[in-house]
């Protein structure tokens, strides 16, 4: 091992946690690591540092950044791929590109690790797309004694192991389904009146394959980013329920400079290319923010936005804006959209900690009797005692960490206030 351990203190990519960490590993073959685990009384994987509470702070943190490669290994029959747990999504679309495959979907950032993404069920849009965890066809992992544990669709407690949060192993390698590569085309329209959203809220939020909707909750919604498969015909053009089609490209963010943004105005591009907003080489969003998400079920969007509409004056100060998305229901045990179609309401916070979170308090007051699960690499207050009963299979997990991990090596204290402690 090269560095069996460095003197480490990090933040995240955000800038708005410090990790507490003492030490940071970076073995470079599975059975270091496996070593390393066997041994270390507490760690867990540190991804891209796309979080932004503690949920992967340990005494010690381990990267398996001198583990990873980019290259994929294609199974015979070209419907799945099998890569390194820490490649980054968008070096992963360049490896697929080469063969000629795709994902079904991306997130808004193709900066983030995959199974940092595959962990908290970190998703994309459309009303018929499931989450990025859900292509997830097999997974190892290095569990607490260094043992390697290998498991695939089908197997008892799988859909457990995928949306594992960080508690179960270290994840090292997996296998996702793939798709011949397709092409998308990309419009923004501006200024769609709230009154015709809820009115065709539906229709609005199905009008492409991928959709998103980003609002300051002024008097209308700001922008709506329709992605649609080329094989699918045009989409959209010109005009979206009263909605102008753009004249120029478009950053999420109002007033920003869109060059890091993918390209628009219908020009048809490589599903790499189009379906996040943010192109690989460049800061994703804004960079100096922080982040919050709540799922909730899909037929409670109407009655969410209208909350939100009514916390609009407290909202509108710390909000550099709030993405509307959807995500197909899956089967995966912690999955955020576990057996529900969802809404997802993203919210990209100026870098105010204690005044998010008391804004927090009101927010989630509003959309947790709604149903509403929070995204768990974001911020949030709601505790295990809450969020527990929305889970069908959250004892089931819970049995499930107590059997792979019984000595704790994965725990933290972010563990155990917001998912196993359920009161």
């Amino acid at each position: 091992m090269t560095d069996v351990a460095v003197q480490w203190a990090g933040i995240n990519w955000a800038g708005n946690y410090e990790y507490g960490a003492s030490a940071l590993h970076r073995p470079e073959s599975l059975g270091e690591l496996q070593e390393l685990v066997a041994g270390t009384p507490r760690l867990r994987a540190l991804g891209s540092r796309h979080s932004f509470t503690a949920i992967p702070d340990s005494a010690e943190l381990v990267t398996l950044e001198a583990m990873t490669g980019t290259d994929v290994a294609v199974a015979p029959d070209r419907r799945s791929v099998t890569v390194d747990a820490g490649l980054r999504y968008g070096e992963l679309a360049a490896a697929l590109h080469r063969e000629g495959l795709a994902l079904h979907n991306l997130a808004s950032l193709p900066h983030i690790s995959v199974a940092g993404a595959v962990a908290t069920a970190t998703h994309g849009s459309g009303v018929g797309n499931r989450n990025l965890a859900s292509t997830v066809a097999a997974l190892e992992l290095v569990t607490s004694d260094g043992e390697l544990l290998r498991a695939a669709r089908g197997d008892a407690d799988f859909p457990g192991l995928v949306v594992g949060l960080g508690a179960l192993g270290v994840v090292t390698r997996v296998t996702l389904d793939v798709e011949p590569a397709f092409q998308v085309r990309q419009r923004v329209f501006e200024q769609l009146p709230w009154a015709t959203l809820f009115e065709h809220v539906d229709e609005v939020l199905s009008c492409g394959y991928s959709v998103s909707l980003f609002t300051l909750f002024g008097d209308a919604v700001d922008m709506v980013w329709v992605k649609s498969r080329t094989d699918a015909g045009p989409g959209p053009e010109g005009e979206l329920f009263g909605a102008r089609e753009a004249d120029g490209e478009r950053h999420p963010i109002p007033g920003i400079d869109p060059a890091p943004t993918t390209g628009q105005l219908g020009e048809p591009g490589l599903w790499s290319d189009r379906l996040p907003h943010f192109r690989m080489g460049f800061t994703p969003s804004n960079g100096d923010e922080i982040q919050s998400e709540f799922l909730l079920p899909r037929g409670n969007a109407v009655p969410a936005l209208e909350a939100l509409l009514r916390l609009g004056p407290r909202i509108r100060p710390l909000l550099q804006t709030c993405e509307i998305r959807t995500v197909a229901a899956d089967d995966l045990w912690m999955s955020t959209a576990s057996e529900q179609d969802s809404v997802a309401l993203h919210f990209t916070w100026v870098p105010a900690q204690a005044e998010v979170e008391a804004l927090l308090v009101d927010l989630e007051a509003a959309l947790l009797p709604l149903g509403a699960r929070p995204h768990w690499g974001k911020l949030f207050l709601a505790d295990a005692a809450t969020l527990a009963p929305r889970y069908a299979h959250h004892a089931d997990f819970v049995a499930l960490v107590q059997r792979l991990d019984p000595r704790g090596a994965f725990g933290n204290d972010w563990l155990e206030r917001y998912v196993l402690d359920a009161g």
